[in-house]
């Protein structure tokens, strides 16, 4: 489909902004609207009664879960210092989801991309076996469960963590995998993920590309199973577990989340799975009384411009003339899940983009102040917290929780190449 750039500009100063490289800060006019939704609370709870079930086997094969009874989560931190150094006009508190140290795959991905295979893996085993969902899950650890789950591959496209959490948990499985990236992804991930024995497919161009690939090559084979991060069910529900995790996790803190105490919540986002079932989620428990925001790089802004324009995954950020590439590799996405766009039309707040010198900036204050160390694609969230004091002056009440992403898998030397460009970055001001 061929866009006239102009006319889109015309039809929203957004849009304008948008393919003039500047930040943009987007309130969703359909916010809070009636709207038919494809999942419910329940579809959420059946999510995580199986991630309940398979935590005998988690505990076995990754010794790192033991502490936790074999659930992957997060903790929630507080950022008293940082905030007062980024935003020393936030009344509200401001607290850190660290999804950016997750088990297994230090990332979010290893919610909805683990949760996908482990239903794979659980309905594979009930059809060619005689195991049932009572049964002891750490069995799928045998010989009997890997050279079952051999005779499948697993196929996804990725710009890198979910093709982690997809590739180790596969592997540990026994399945066969493939990944299909594109040639700019990280090459420590390309690395570490055929230390796992995982087949990687570089592909020299973009990410949409990559899956597309994938997913195609997959369709060819009855015994290959492809997890599409445009269009899954499974994907988006295993992000939405997690805010059942997040309502006892606030409950605990004692922070109330009702009409005069409204929960604000920052997300990273890149094709829109992740943030998109975990905002789904979250709205299930809190209602109207949480409000998700998703912040994109100010060259990939995919969703957004989805999402304003109606057009979802009909539309590319090439269409407006932006490149699609960013230092923050997990968002280097130009065309969004539809799925994503539709369900989340009533259950976005609203939007923003942010440079890439701003990110290395983040990065580099979280490290100092809290000795934190995130991606820079999960400092993205820092920057909804900006847009939003500067639009709600009165947030006094309010609770921000920004989502870190990912980080704790990045080697010690790409950390410091990071936290060295931020030095850069700053002495050139």
């Amino acid at each position: 489909m061929t866009f006239n750039v102009q006319t889109l500009k015309n039809l929203n100063p957004v849009i304008s902004k948008m393919a003039n490289h500047e930040e943009i800060f987007w309130q969703n006019p359909d916010y809070q609207s009636d709207s038919s939704l494809p999942f419910t609370i329940d579809d959420i709870k059946d999510a995580e009664a199986r991630l309940s079930r398979f935590s005998s086997y988690i505990k076995a094969v990754f010794p790192e879960t033991k502490e936790n009874n074999g659930k992957i989560e997060s903790q929630i931190f507080s950022l008293d210092t940082f905030k007062n150094i980024e935003f020393p006009n936030l009344k509200g508190q401001l607290l850190l989801k660290g999804d950016h140290a997750l088990p297994i795959s230090g990332s979010i991905k290893a919610r909805g991309g683990i949760y996908e295979v482990l239903k794979f893996a659980e309905e594979t085993a009930i059809k060619n076996t005689n195991f049932t969902e009572n049964s002891d899950y750490s069995i799928l650890a045998t010989d009997q469960f890997k050279n079952l789950f051999s005779q499948y591959r697993i196929a996804v496209g990725s710009t890198g963590n979910l093709g982690l959490s997809i590739g180790i948990m596969s592997a540990k499985l026994g399945f066969k995998v493939t990944v299909h990236m594109s040639q700019d992804a990280k090459e420590w991930k390309k690395v570490l993920l055929k230390s796992k024995g995982v087949e990687v497919v570089e592909h020299v161009q973009d990410y949409g590309y990559a899956v597309k690939e994938g997913r195609q090559l997959a369709q060819n084979d009855p015994y290959c199973h492809f997890v599409d991060d445009e269009s899954s069910s499974d994907l988006f529900l295993g992000y939405a577990v997690s805010a059942l995790r997040v309502y006892k996790q606030l409950e605990e803190r004692n922070i109330t989340v009702d009409d005069n105490h409204p929960l604000f919540v920052y997300l990273p986002c890149g094709v829109g799975g992740g943030p998109g079932g975990v905002a789904f989620g979250l709205k299930m428990i809190f209602g109207k009384n949480v409000h998700p925001v998703f912040i994109e790089p100010t060259e990939a802004p995919c969703m957004t411009l989805g999402m304003v324009t109606k057009l979802h995954d009909a539309i590319s950020v090439q269409d407006i003339g932006l490149t699609g590439k960013t230092v923050a590799d997990g968002l280097a996405v130009s065309r969004p899940s539809k799925l994503v766009g539709d369900v989340m039309t009533s259950l976005l707040y609203g939007a923003c983009t942010v440079e890439d010198n701003q990110l290395y900036l983040y990065l580099k204050t979280l490290k100092d102040q809290e000795n934190i160390f995130i991606e820079p694609s999960a400092t993205s969230g820092f920057h909804g917290v900006k847009n939003i004091i500067e639009i709600n002056k009165d947030t006094e009440n309010a609770t921000h929780l920004v989502w870190s992403t990912g980080g704790n898998m990045v080697p010690d030397k790409e950390q410091a190449l990071y936290y060295q460009k931020a030095e850069e970055i700053i002495d050139k001001e």
